[in-house]
């Protein structure tokens, strides 16, 4: 079984437009004589690969620390999809209806239509992932994350699946508890049986 790692660098990727970049502070350190290493970091909760909350959009939304852990860590299916929206009748044309866990390859150009995000919800997803920065495009960011979120459909952002096939794994994504807050830095990484991964070969062909 190999480990694959989902996650961006943290200080190396870049931030959505508008978003501070993340900053180191040492505290202590060695070379400064002291008998340690310490570091503080400032940065938005959404830097790199991260999970959003439905508090993200909705004022009386459960916080990141409130989340089932069980959306977070599963089976899923990595599906690749050409650079542009995704539209709710190419969910209903193309997208598998027999997976809880969705991650979007995309090379970070694909992004959700509100009406695909109904038609996935509407399908009982616990969780859809992409390796952009958002689920949404510029000029339509709140209405796709708010029918994710507020149909209890978890979001992971910023993944990087550049190496990874088309097929079924086992994800592991929880995020950072980070009380009271809308979103949390997550560390997600596949789990890639030979079995799963030559089962489901024959059916997750490239939408393309």
């Amino acid at each position: 079984m190999n480990l694959i790692d989902i996650s961006r660098g943290f200080f190396s990727t870049a931030v959505y437009p508008g978003d501070p970049a993340p900053t180191v502070t040492q505290l202590a350190s060695f070379e400064n004589g002291d008998g340690y290493n310490l570091s503080a970091i400032t940065a938005c909760v959404h830097t790199a690969t991260h999970a959003d909350a439905p508090l993200h959009f909705f004022a009386d939304g459960a916080a990141v620390d409130e989340l089932a852990l069980r959306a977070f860590i599963g089976p899923c299916r990595v599906l690749e999809a050409p650079p542009g929206v995704i539209t709710g009748d190419a969910v209903d044309r193309r997208f598998p209806s027999d997976c809880s866990r969705l991650l979007i390859k995309g090379g970070g150009r694909a992004f959700f239509m509100d009406s695909a995000a109904q038609e996935l919800a509407a399908r009982g997803l616990l969780l859809i992932g992409t390796d952009s920065l958002s689920v949404g495009c510029a000029n339509n960011e709140a209405a796709p994350h708010k029918a994710f979120l507020q149909n209890g459909v978890a979001i992971l952002e910023g993944l990087d699946l550049t190496e990874v096939a088309p097929g079924d794994y086992f994800l592991f994504a929880p995020p950072i508890k980070l009380e009271g807050l809308e979103g949390a830095p997550v560390r997600a990484v596949l789990l890639d049986d030979p079995l799963l991964h030559d089962r489901s070969a024959r059916r997750n062909n490239p939408l393309r």
